[in-house]
């Protein structure tokens, strides 16, 4: 098969889709499957060029439109006025065709050169239609229901499936937005497991946060945004590492909005500033000697429709402390690969707590049950397989 994905971007650093789609591909690949890539990139970025599956670079190429992206959020939209031909001419070559995420103009443009054609296309919403957004920007999700009935709306009813990453994501955005008129599809969504020699790797973390020295420490690594509940992690490391002295926290991920500054001063109220380290984003061998050196990984975010970085500590067999907000907690408790609190300090301080008061068995317990927990849902070999047959059966 020859499948398309849309996505407004290939930069890494962006999130999760993007890491999904290259580690998808490569099973794929081995496969004799092609996968291929338009975006609202320019040609001449960085991660266009490194990027390992070929990607059309369609963004807008006006000097004054970049210019008035920095300044204007409106202009974060992201139009660009090559993405419809492009997709009109050249979507007819593919078997399929995945739409990556909503509320920017890829979303418009799939729907305008999609729903009256003849080839197949799926939504994957990843996690954008999830109630949180509802609850803490309802003057922006008032503005998205009036996109919904022009475009969102209309893209998705025309889909062959709309697809999610676990039961929890379907049930949860059930009804986002009027009308909702979908047909759903849960596929599943899974990362690649660990590879390399964790000596070498745990060394090269280690160098990337050599102030760490070879400190006891607790991990959260993903973006640095409200959504992930960063405020709720400091505040409660604060009150659980009281009685832990040996203990640091590591926060690794980009700060996409600045909020870091903000963090480190509620971190210097809490006078836990010096235990906190911020290594940026973690790629690579040093990515994964995190995972590896790490007590347990900690996130207690406010809404998470999957979490590659969940997975990613799960394949490590290191136990996971997350909130019921991230939707891959029922596989994780069912397995017994972590603990699992509620949104709120009160109760992810709880978790903390009782993960530090358990024993050394106890503790190889709870990566015992990751490990199970990743090889039966989350391994991108069986995921990909899955996902593979069900595109060619649809």
């Amino acid at each position: 098969m020859k499948i398309l994905h849309i996505i407004p971007g290939v930069d890494p650093a962006a999130g999760g889709p993007m890491e999904g789609i290259l580690r998808q591909s490569d099973v794929w690949a081995r496969h004799g499957h092609v996968r291929e890539i338009v975006s609202l990139d320019l040609p001449n970025d960085l991660w266009v060029k490194r990027c390992p599956i070929r990607t059309h670079a369609m963004g807008n190429r006006s000097p004054l439109f970049r210019q008035l992206q920095r300044r204007i959020p409106w202009f974060r939209y992201n139009y660009s006025p090559h993405l419809i031909p492009w997709l009109r001419a050249n979507a007819v070559n593919y078997d399929a065709v995945i739409v990556n995420g909503m509320w920017n103009y890829t979303a418009f443009a799939a729907m305008v050169a999609l729903r009256k054609s003849a080839v197949p296309y799926y939504v994957f919403t990843h996690g954008q239609l999830d109630p949180w957004f509802r609850q803490f920007y309802p003057v922006k999700n008032a503005a998205k229901q009036l996109v919904w009935l022009f475009c969102e709306g209309r893209l998705l009813k025309g889909a062959k499936a709309v697809l999610f990453t676990t039961e929890e994501e379907k049930l949860l955005t059930r009804n986002a937005f009027w009308p909702y008129s979908v047909r759903e599809h849960v596929i599943g969504y899974g990362t690649a497991d660990v590879q390399g020699e964790s000596g070498h790797q745990v060394k090269t973390f280690y160098e990337c946060v050599p102030s760490l020295a070879d400190r006891r420490f607790l991990l959260f690594l993903s973006r640095i945004h409200p959504k992930k509940g960063c405020d709720i992690l400091i505040r409660a490391f604060a009150r659980a590492a009281c009685d832990y002295p040996d203990l640091d926290l590591v926060i690794a991920g980009p700060d996409q909005i600045g909020w870091r500054r903000e963090l480190e001063v509620m971190a210097q109220e809490l006078k836990v500033a010096h235990r906190i380290h911020w290594p940026g984003m973690l790629m690579g061998d040093a990515k994964w000697g995190a995972f590896r050196a790490a007590e347990a990984f900690l996130l207690p975010s406010h809404s998470e429709n999957f979490g590659i970085a969940v997975a990613e500590a799960l394949a490590c067999r290191l136990p996971v402390l997350i909130s019921d907000k991230v939707n891959i907690w029922r596989e994780v408790q069912a397995h017994g690969g972590g603990l699992i609190s509620r949104d709120a300090d009160d109760d992810f301080t709880r978790i903390i707590c009782e993960f530090l008061e358990k024993s050394d068995q106890e503790k190889q317990n709870l990566a015992t049950g990751a490990r199970a927990a990743f090889e039966a849902h989350f391994d991108i070999e069986t995921v990909a397989l899955r996902m593979l047959d069900y595109f060619e059966n649809a």
